[in-house]
Order: C-alpha cells, then structure tokens, then sequence
C-alpha cells in the first residue's frame, strides 16, 4: 500500500520510510500539515505525527477527517490520555508512542486499512433529468448534451453523486482541485455560476457557511 508518513523529524521519517520500504509499501514523506491535505488522495493511509512544521496534528487531522474517510494512525511522542482521547475523538483510527515497535505498526497498518473499504463510484450518476457519463466525462440534460470545462464537470458530479444532500464546499473543492484549502477556492464561485448557467433545469442551494445541496429544479 502507500502511506503517507507526516513526520517533522527528518531522522524518525526516514526510519519509518526505510522500515515501511522494506516491508514492501511505497511511501510520501511531508513534514507539514498543508501537505497533508495535498497529498492525502494519492495514498492509502496516513501515518501521523501530531508535532507538524506548520501547525498541530490533531489540528491536521480534523481537517482531513472534513473532506476524507482514510485511515489515519497517530504517531507521537505524546503518550499523555488527553491527546489520545481527543485524536480518537477528532477521527483518528488508531494511536501509537513513539517509540513504535515495527512488528506493530505494520499490524495496525493492515488492521486499519482492512476495516476502510472504499465504496465502488458509479459510472452513471443521474439526478433529476441530469444524467452524468463519469468515464466519458459527458453530461446531458433531458436529452441536450451540455458542454462543461474539467472543473465545472467535477463540481456537478460531486453535487450529483449527493444530490439531495449538502456538501460542503471544502469536499467539494478536495474532490475537484485536490486541495480543500488552496486559493483555487477563489475561482470556485466563478465555475459553480457556469454551472448554474449552463444546467439551468436544476437547482444548486447555496447553504451558508457550509456549501451547496443539488436539487431538482422541475
């Protein structure tokens, strides 16, 4: 598997690489807390310190825990009952002090990842008279094809996919710019009015302060 080791200490990052290399999975190595929330997408779980470069784990991990369900295992010096607690409680799956015997990471490694099944995404989302071809990257509406950019395509998929429901435009950003906290947010309201301008048979609900909820216009 890939992991994704957060690790200030340039020593102890290296230790973990080389130990997880040897046991046959690949490995990114970040020492910031932004990073995390770049990087997360491209692995399958996340070794966390709560000592990052740029702000505290636990801060990291409520963060990540707001746009993804992947499997996060606390690794810290910190052996006190109140970080524990309070990173079980923030999301995390499960919570070790350095220092960490290898035998027992890579246990807690498969037990994690083995209780996270990610659900198979559609190929065909339909919502209302939207009818969304994933593969294809084709969007018709009642029978008119409607022509949208990349990023206007990803925002009405994850609004479909959920429709009915709101989602907050910080999972919205992660699914579509891979970062839920970058200054593309910006550009966001531009292509969600695309969206709205070029989709007109359907409602997109501004929820403020949180995000946006698809529903059917008709």
């Amino acid at each position: 598997m890939h992991v994704l080791v957060a690790e200030d200490d340039g020593s102890v990052a290296a230790a973990l690489v080389s130990a997880l290399t040897r046991a046959g999975h690949t490995c990114t190595r970040v020492a910031r807390g932004s990073d995390v929330l770049l990087r997360h997408r491209d692995a399958h779980v996340v070794l966390l310190d709560l000592g990052l470069e740029d702000m505290d784990g636990l801060d990291a991990l409520r963060q990540l825990r707001e746009v993804t369900p992947i499997p996060v295992i606390v690794v810290t010096a910190r052996g006190d009952e109140r970080s524990t607690v309070r990173a079980l409680s923030l999301g995390a799956d499960d919570y070790l002090v350095k220092p960490v015997r290898l035998h027992e990471l890579l246990a807690r490694l498969i037990a994690v990842t083995r209780r996270y099944s990610p659900p198979d995404e559609p190929t065909r989302v339909q919502a209302g008279p939207v009818d969304i071809d994933v593969d294809a990257h084709r969007v018709q509406v009642g029978g008119r094809e409607v022509a949208l950019t990349p990023n206007e395509f990803g925002i009405l998929l994850a609004l479909a996919r959920r429709a009915g429901q709101v989602v907050s435009r910080r999972l919205i950003l992660d699914e579509v710019w891979g970062d839920a906290y970058a200054a593309s947010s910006r550009s966001f309201d531009v292509h969600l009015g695309q969206v709205r301008q070029k989709v007109p048979e359907v409602t997109i609900t501004t929820i403020r302060g949180f995000g946006y909820r698809l529903e059917d216009a008709g």
